[in-house]
């Protein structure tokens, strides 16, 4: 794989070619990287990168992934002619999908490309704007359908993943197998994910008995194994001796499993419908629930402004959304829904985290001085008697200290209601800082049943 070309890098990003009802984007990368594998003159300069843009936009087509390849190669028309009609041959056009491909050459990033990338993590972003930062760029484009994927390519390919990253190999199928069911064997799932903790992530969620590694729709997916290292993560899919064969697997490098769409902290007077972010904030309306067992309560940031927030039950935050009382601080990591004709604009809480328990109190009637027993009301203003020495005293309710059975602390998602960027709990403090090809880089990356 790794040669001494020296000609100049391109970078190649392309979005939107699946549509809700079929095809892959990922899968048209695999396809695409076995050809580029083949030609002498290439130089992969880093692993495929699966970037997951901002998961709020309402037009998105399943996990909003968009990829990016970067190489050193000879004879970039030829390799630009190339992918052009891969991704237009490879695309579910037919079905609503709106394909854009671009490319840039150079070994630096521009900055406007990079700061074009962080906004599409967390905000939404017009054709219109990718247009002019493409032509800014000098960057060289081709759409399909309306262009709307220009955004996702241009958000790929300004995406380093110079911090924080983790990978995922992905299986793929046969064409002969799309829309059959999926045999995995459960239990070496479970062993597996046992054995390979914390390094891999989000295999199997042992609390709905579920099997997270595997889609269900006929895309051409087989499976999915998420973890720190590529060299792990192939691995278990080795382990896992899946009996139907295979077309072959990828290792992308990834932003998943790093919230990288909640870096940012927008006080509530700047949020927009689909915004992702993050906020500091106390509780303004206690939390009551509703139909489908959803939690609603209100927040207040420190600018005074108040916004309604909704935990929703499928997370399996409400036990924990419903503890809490007005005056209590948290952090919520949150993505904004747009107001309807029936429901206004609110925030859809993606994490909790408790940062401090306001005191609260039941008011209760006193106990006897002489038997320590909780004393009985006489009646509206006639004092309290003891049930069992039959004491008599005037006064009136105290309030004693309310056990909150609640802690401090961060609260997320269970598993299989996590979205692809959500962050483990046990990846909280092994946040990766850089990435370095030539410490990182394995043989095992790629595999392909035609090679």
């Amino acid at each position: 794989m790794i040669n001494t070309v020296s000609d100049e890098f391109l970078h190649i990003g392309f979005d939107d070619t699946d549509s809700r009802v079929g095809r892959c984007t990922t899968h048209l990368a695999f396809k695409i990287t076995g050809y580029l594998l083949k030609e002498p003159s290439v130089e992969f300069i880093d692993y495929p990168l699966l970037i997951r843009l901002n998961p709020n936009i309402p037009w998105k087509t399943r996990g909003n992934g968009a990829v990016c390849l970067r190489i050193k190669a000879k004879n970039h028309e030829r390799i630009i002619y190339y992918i052009k009609q891969s991704i237009e041959v490879g695309s579910a056009i037919n079905e609503g999908a709106n394909p854009t491909v671009a490319f840039f050459s150079g070994d630096q990033i521009p900055q406007g490309i990079k700061r074009f990338s962080r906004a599409a993590m967390f905000d939404i972003l017009s054709r219109e704007k990718a247009e002019k930062i493409a032509k800014e760029n000098c960057i060289q484009y081709f759409t399909f359908g309306n262009g709307q994927g220009l955004v996702g390519s241009l958000g790929a390919i300004g995406c380093l993943l110079d911090k924080d990253y983790t990978f995922e190999v992905i299986a793929y199928r046969r064409p002969e197998n799309y829309g059959t069911k999926r045999i995995l064997n459960v239990p070496r799932v479970i062993e597996y994910d046992k054995y390979t903790y914390p390094h891999t992530f989000n295999n199997y969620d042992h609390y709905h008995q579920r099997v997270l590694i595997a889609p269900h729709g006929s895309d051409p997916i087989f499976c999915g194994i998420r973890g720190e290292k590529p060299q792990v993560i192939v691995s278990y899919l080795e382990m896992l001796h899946i009996e139907e064969k295979l077309d072959g697997y990828m290792v992308f490098r990834s932003n998943q499993g790093t919230n990288m769409h909640l870096q940012n902290e927008f006080k509530l007077s700047k949020i927009k419908p689909f915004m992702a972010g993050y906020l500091n904030c106390k509780i303004n309306l206690k939390p009551y629930s509703i139909h489908g067992g959803h939690v609603l309560f209100a927040v207040q940031d420190s600018t005074g402004i108040i916004y309604p927030a909704g935990v929703y039950e499928p997370t399996g935050l409400t036990n924990i959304a419903s503890l809490l009382q007005v005056g209590d601080s948290i952090r919520i990591g949150y993505g904004v829904r747009k107001a309807t004709s029936i429901f206004p604009r609110i925030l859809n809480i993606e994490y909790l985290h408790v940062l401090e328990l306001n005191n609260a109190y039941d008011v209760v009637n006193p106990l006897c001085k002489f038997c320590n027993k909780r004393m009985k009301s006489e009646g509206r203003n006639k004092g309290f008697q003891c049930p069992k020495c039959k004491h008599k005293e005037i006064g009136s309710k105290i309030a004693v200290l309310k056990n909150r059975n609640l802690k401090t602390g961060l609260y997320i998602p269970t598993p299989k209601s996590r979205r692809h960027l959500t962050k483990p709990m046990h990846r909280y403090g092994i946040e990766k800082t850089y990435f370095a090809l030539k410490d990182e880089i394995s043989h095992t990356w790629f595999f392909s049943r035609n090679e």
